[in-house]
Parts: C-alpha cells; structure tokens; sequence
C-alpha cells in the first residue's frame, strides 16, 4: 500500500479545469489550451506523499528550475511561457506556477548517471551493469563514472516505482529515432549541468528529465535539477565507498526509517508527520541547494 497519506483536494479556480493532482504539482488546463503547472510544498518519500509539508519547497523547485531553464536555453527548448500568476488564482500560487505549453509527453523517466549510487549501485553490484550497460570492475557506492550513462525508466503512477529499462525496450516503446533524441538531450543536458554545478562546489551525481513534443520539436518539460529529480553532493565532502551527504529528502528518509520514527516501511501503514525539527532541517537542505547554484540569496 502506499500513494497520499492524505490526498489534498483541488482548488478551483474560474477560468482552470483541474487535469491531475500528482506527487507535487497541480495540473490545470487554462481557456487557451495551456496548462497551468503548481508546485506545492508536499514530500514524498518511499512512494508515499507524505502529512507534512516543508515551506518554500514549491516555490524552490520553481524557481530553480527557471534559473536551469535559462542556463540551458541553447541545448533545449523548454515548455516555460509564462510566470504571471492566472487571474482568479490564490496569492499563495506566486512564485511556485509556470504556464507552459501543453505538450505530447514521452512516457519515459529520462535518467542521466555521472555517479555510481541508489538503484544503479544494487544493479551493478549484483551484474555489473546499469539498465544492461556494463561498468568497469573496482567501482563503488559514489565513485564517478568513465563517461556519464542514459539509463531510462518507465514513468509510475503516484505510489508506484518507477522501473530501470534498457534502451532497447524504450526504442521499442517510443521507436529508435525517438529513443535517440532523448538520449542524445539528456546526456547534453546533464553534461551541461554537471559542470556548472561543479564550478559552484556541486557535484550532480544524477538527475532526471521529461520530455515532450511540440509538433516534431522535443521540448523540455516538467521540473529541472531540482533537489527533487537530482541528487546533489557537496563536492568538499566526496568520498567513494559511503553514502554521500547531499542537497535533497535524504534527511526525510532517514528519519523515516530510524527507530525515532517508528514506522516499519514494510508494513502497509502509511507514514507519521515528521516532527519539526526535520521540516526545519530539510528546508535549510532545498535552500542550500538553490543559493549555492544560482549564486543568490533565498527570500
């Protein structure tokens, strides 16, 4: 069992049809076509949306996400047209929704690795592979990749798994020509975003992308190098054959999973809230992360 602890209702605004209520963000649809994408500040953790909010997590996902949009203009379009709060729309909506275009979307997690860690790590120390590309011997959890890795997955339902698949299966799924526009952008994308993180102490060990079609041009969607879609490491602190210490849930996850919090994952009990001191902490994580990157304070 698992999915929204408590699954928040929608709010309806004159002139917005409600689409989908996912993970985060609310979908909308506006009278012209376009939607209307909302981040909350809802976390999810072990498949689960969790009873407790982290403040200004919307907000952070996006306006960094604008920030890497605008690094990355020259690689890959993107679906931003604009940042103006909907007429009608609650004052709490500013500063965390994009108007976008309304894309034909590719049913696929487009997965870019740098890092060996998380779910390509157990792979490889069971096959020496990831999503069937095989590694060199001797690596480690967080050692850095020969060249960095596309290693889709198919796209899950809110309380599923997202599931690692090969290349080949999502040629089959989306077709070879396809198959090659999203691996030859994601791994641009990261590339891109890999060293202008690591100019700014970070290392961007993996992160995932969306893309969709705009007509026949591929565009790219959703959020971007986010805490939320990436993992993020202080480079200072690096050190292969651990876990890294990093800009993302990881706190939530741990607090989880520790006796403090006295929730058995296994079980089908959804989990409790998170006490303050753990909002606090993982608040501070997403602000970090934001004022290191862009090099701006957070207000």
């Amino acid at each position: 069992m698992s999915g929204f602890v408590e699954k928040p209702e929608p709010i309806e605004v004159p002139g917005l049809v409600h689409l989908h209520t996912g993970k985060v963000r609310e979908l909308y649809q506006n009278e012209a076509g376009d939607l209307v994408m909302v981040a909350s500040d809802r976390m999810s953790a072990y498949d689960w949306v969790l009873p407790t909010e982290i403040p200004d997590k919307g907000r952070v996902l996006t306006q960094l996400s604008l920030w890497w949009f605008d690094q990355l203009r020259d690689l890959a379009e993107n679906h931003v047209i604009s940042t103006e709060l909907p007429e009608g729309a609650p004052a709490d909506w500013a500063g965390r929704t994009l108007v976008c275009k309304s894309l034909k979307m590719v049913p696929v997690e487009c997965v870019a690795r740098g890092y060996l860690t998380g779910s390509g790590l157990a792979e490889y120390q069971e096959s020496r592979t990831v999503c069937g590309l095989a590694l060199p011997e001797g690596l480690v959890d967080g050692s850095e990749l020969p060249a960095p890795i596309f290693t889709p997955a198919t796209k899950a339902e809110v309380g599923e798994h997202d599931e690692n698949v090969s290349y080949e299966e999502v040629a089959r799924q989306v077709g070879a020509e396809t198959a090659a526009q999203l691996r030859q952008a994601t791994l641009a994308v990261y590339s891109r975003a890999r060293d202008i993180a690591r100019d700014r102490g970070i290392i961007l060990a993996d992160t995932k992308f969306e893309f969709g079609f705009d007509g026949d041009t591929l565009v790219l969607a959703d959020e971007v190098l986010t805490p939320d879609s990436s993992r993020f490491w202080p480079a200072d602190q690096w050190q292969p054959g651990r876990a890294q210490p990093s800009y993302d849930k990881q706190y939530v996850r741990d607090w989880l999973t520790s006796p403090a919090s006295g929730w058995d994952r296994r079980s089908e009990q959804p989990p409790p809230p998170l006490p303050e001191e753990v909002v606090a902490a993982t608040r501070q994580k997403y602000v970090e992360a934001y004022e290191h990157l862009t090099g701006t304070s957070w207000s």
